[in-house]
C-alpha cells in the first residue's frame, strides 16, 4: 500500500498525533523524539518517499510544504528556526515518506551532522 509508512498510517487516522496544522495538501504535528523545543514534521498527504522521488510535477507542492514550515514556524513562536529535509539512509531518513523538520527554540550547532 502506498505511503504504508508511520506517517501514512497518521494520515488516515489510524494512530495517534499531535496535530500543529492541517489542509488539503499537508500535515504538521511534533516530532515524538523532538531534538529541540520545537520540533515539528510537515508532511505532504501524497505519499512520496523522499525529496528525490519528486519531479517537477511535484512543484507546488514542495513550495507548499516550505511555506507550512515557515508559518509553523511563526505559529509557534520562533523567529530562527532550522527545517531540514532528509534523503536517504546516509542522510539521516528513518521514515520514507517525505517530510520536513522545522526545528527551533534553542541555539542550533553546524554542521548538523
Amino acid at each position: 500500500m502506498a505511503g504504508d509508512t508511520i506517517f501514512g498510517q497518521m494520515l488516515r487516522g489510524e494512530i495517534p498525533f499531535d496535530e500543529v496544522y492541517s489542509d488539503e495538501r499537508c500535515l504538521a504535528f511534533r516530532d515524538i523524539q523532538p531534538q529541540a523545543p520545537v520540533h515539528v514534521l510537515v508532511i505532504p498527504r501524497k505519499p512520496l518517499d523522499s525529496l528525490r522521488a519528486a519531479d517537477s510535477t511535484d512543484s507546488e507542492l514542495l513550495g507548499h510544504l516550505l511555506l507550512v514550515a515557515a508559518r509553523v514556524a511563526k505559529q509557534e513562536g520562533l523567529d530562527d528556526f532550522r527545517t531540514v529535509i532528509n534523503s536517504g539512509l546516509e542522510a539521516g531518513q528513518t521514515v520514507f515518506h517525505l517530510h520536513v523538520h522545522v526545528i527551533g527554540g534553542r541555539p542550533l550547532a553546524w554542521p548538523p551532522g
